[in-house]
């Protein structure tokens, strides 16, 4: 089953995740971007998920991830800094194109790192699991 983002109520400017097939009806969210009008029971928390798609702007090698600036993204999979962290852990993999990366990008402390990046040249793996 495919998740797409929508914008949760809460905790504010954080994501949950709508099920998706063709044919589900769409609705605008407050940016206008469409999401699956679908009964908030049928939606998932991140940590219920296996794997994120994410776009990014930019990454470096290192996994980190700069995004469109509103933080969605690493306020929904803050969990995964949380130390001793132990349960389940969906894959982060940002979508992008070899011209994104760069050397380096300055990591802030609620930055969540990619497990990996798919470009149009390469999959890239950061680090252990």
């Amino acid at each position: 089953m495919v998740y797409l983002p929508v914008l949760a109520e809460s905790p504010p400017q954080s994501l949950q995740f709508a099920p998706y097939q063709p044919g589900t009806p769409l609705r605008r969210n407050r940016f206008h971007i469409p999401e699956p009008d679908v009964s908030l029971a049928d939606w998932l928390e991140p940590t219920e998920l296996d794997l994120a798609l994410m776009p990014l702007v930019t990454f470096d090698r290192t996994g980190t991830r700069l995004g469109m600036g509103g933080g969605f993204y690493d306020r929904s999979f803050a969990f995964l800094l949380e130390p001793g962290y132990r349960n389940h852990r969906p894959w982060l993999i940002g979508l992008g194109y070899e011209f994104q990366k760069v050397a380096e990008l300055h990591r802030q402390p609620w930055d969540v790192p990619l497990d990996a990046v798919v470009t149009e040249q390469a999959l890239t793996i950061f680090g252990e699991r």
